[in-house]
């Protein structure tokens, strides 16, 4: 079997997304519209989760559930523009049974742009917490980041 499409990769612990901000991004001042941070961040964990083996769709489509967001912290700190190569390094930093929680970044260059604390909780289809599959918990475990 072929492995999954993912622009990302994994640099020890941290999962790093690679994007560019293309005008779609920006509101009319060139600089990236505030929501769209979170849009680039969902887009790092569901790589993240791919490279990690989590078959998202698969889980979904036989019934079991969903990840959905309970929590989203999120830190501006400085403008992304037009054009800019952005990166949202992501990391594990709680695991739960129903849960996870990760950090992200997006940084230009050394800079950070945004950064949140994201509180994944996984859903039924009735939309209740339910327990992980116990291989997810099995795959995120090693990449669990245990630092400061």
């Amino acid at each position: 079997m072929d492995a999954p499409f993912a622009p990302g990769r994994f640099a020890g612990l941290e999962h790093h997304f690679v994007l560019r901000v293309y005008f779609e991004d920006t509101d009319l001042s060139g600089v990236v519209y505030h929501a769209n941070y979170l849009r680039f961040m969902e887009r790092a964990r569901s790589d993240m989760l791919a490279l990690a083996g989590i078959d998202q769709r698969a889980a979904l489509e036989a019934g079991e559930g969903a990840y959905a967001l309970r929590e989203a912290n999120i830190r501006y700190r400085a403008p992304a523009r037009l054009g800019d190569e952005l990166v949202v390094v992501s990391r594990l930093v709680r695991l739960r049974p129903a849960a996870v929680d990760i950090h992200q970044r997006v940084m230009r260059d050394v800079t950070i742009v945004a950064e949140a604390e994201i509180e994944a909780v996984f859903v039924a289809p009735s939309g209740r917490p339910r327990r992980q599959p116990a291989a997810w918990m099995d795959r995120f475990t090693p990449l669990l980041f245990k630092g400061t």
